[in-house]
Parts: structure tokens; C-alpha cells; sequence
């Protein structure tokens, strides 16, 4: 019986912790970094991808598409203000951010860092100021890669979720994660 009471107690403080950081999000002004929606098997891109060839990349899954759906859904169903949306050129981000959010604008610096590590550092130095400067009743949106939330953030996101980062002065800091059902 006392395993159970620790267990509930356990749960219910994710719970708790779950909702406050929904309740932040839905106040504004956070910048949420989402990786990419669930992709086709395989690592990173095929040899020989093409960016501006989709058909050349890795792409979503069926099940990828729909996730992008559910968590442009719920991010409506609990009033979440969404202001700017900026995705990753590769195919996989532009489509997760337009099925969930109805659009976005390529931004370079949140390129995938797969197999090109030598581009962490420009691109992470390009990622900063605009998050830190973030400011406004709605929250920036950045779909992009795990590889690029690792270099940014040091999180390890799975496909699809979402680590919110609240801007604080000349940075910003990591108020949580959230994963949309």
C-alpha cells in the first residue's frame, strides 16, 4: 500500500508539472522547439539527398503526418497562442509545422546537424539571440532536428516533442518538455 502512495505521488507531481508547463505556454511568450514528427526508418538522409528535392529525403511517416496533426490539435483545443512559425528546410520539419500549424518560413540556423557537426556553432550562435529576444503575447515556434535541440538545448527530444524554452535576458531557459498524446 505504501508502494502505491509513493507511485501516485510520483505521478501526480508529472502530472501537476505537466499542466503548469501547458499553463505557461498558454500565457505567451515562450519559444517552443519542436523536433521534427515521426520520419520514414533510417538515420538521417539518404547519400545524395537533395534539400530542395523531398523526394531525395527522409520524410514523415503516415503516422509522422498524423502526429503533426494531433499536436497542432491539441495545441489549439487548449488555446495555445501561436505567433511565428520558423521550420528547418528539410522537407521533414516544413511539413511537421505546416500540418500542425497551417504554415511556416525555412530559417537556415535550424538546419540538421546530422553528419554536420562543423555547422553546430554558427548555427546555435544564430539560434540565441532570436530566441533570447523572443518577447510578445504569443510563442515562437522552431520545428527542426534532434540533432540541432541537442546542440542547443543539451535535451535529446523524441520525434515530435516539444522542449519549451523561456526567454530570460540576453539567453533563455529550459521551463520543460511536453509530449503532445
Amino acid at each position: 500500500m505504501k508502494w502505491f502512495f509513493l507511485l501516485c505521488a510520483l505521478t501526480c507531481s508529472a502530472a501537476n508539472a505537466n499542466e503548469a508547463l501547458w499553463k505557461l505556454v498558454a500565457g505567451g511568450g515562450q519559444v517552443l522547439f519542436i523536433r521534427h514528427a515521426e520520419t520514414t526508418p533510417g538515420v538521417g538522409d539518404p547519400q545524395g539527398f537533395k534539400l530542395e528535392d523531398c523526394a531525395t529525403q527522409r520524410n514523415l511517416s503516415a503516422a509522422g503526418r498524423d502526429q503533426a496533426r494531433r499536436m497542432g490539435a491539441e495545441f489549439r483545443h487548449r488555446g495555445i497562442p501561436i505567433g511565428e512559425v520558423l521550420a528547418s528546410p528539410w522537407c521533414r520539419c516544413i511539413d511537421t509545422a505546416n500540418l500542425a500549424f497551417g504554415g511556416s518560413r525555412p530559417w537556415e540556423p535550424l538546419s540538421n546537424l546530422f553528419a554536420r557537426q562543423a555547422q553546430a556553432e554558427p548555427q546555435v550562435r544564430g539560434m540565441r539571440p532570436r530566441i533570447a529576444a523572443h518577447r510578445g503575447k504569443a510563442n515562437l515556434v522552431l520545428v527542426s532536428h534532434g540533432s540541432t535541440a541537442m546542440a542547443l538545448t543539451g535535451e535529446n527530444l523524441a520525434m515530435g516533442e516539444v522542449v519549451v524554452l523561456t526567454p530570460a535576458g540576453n539567453e533563455f531557459r529550459i521551463a520543460g518538455r511536453l509530449s503532445v498524446p
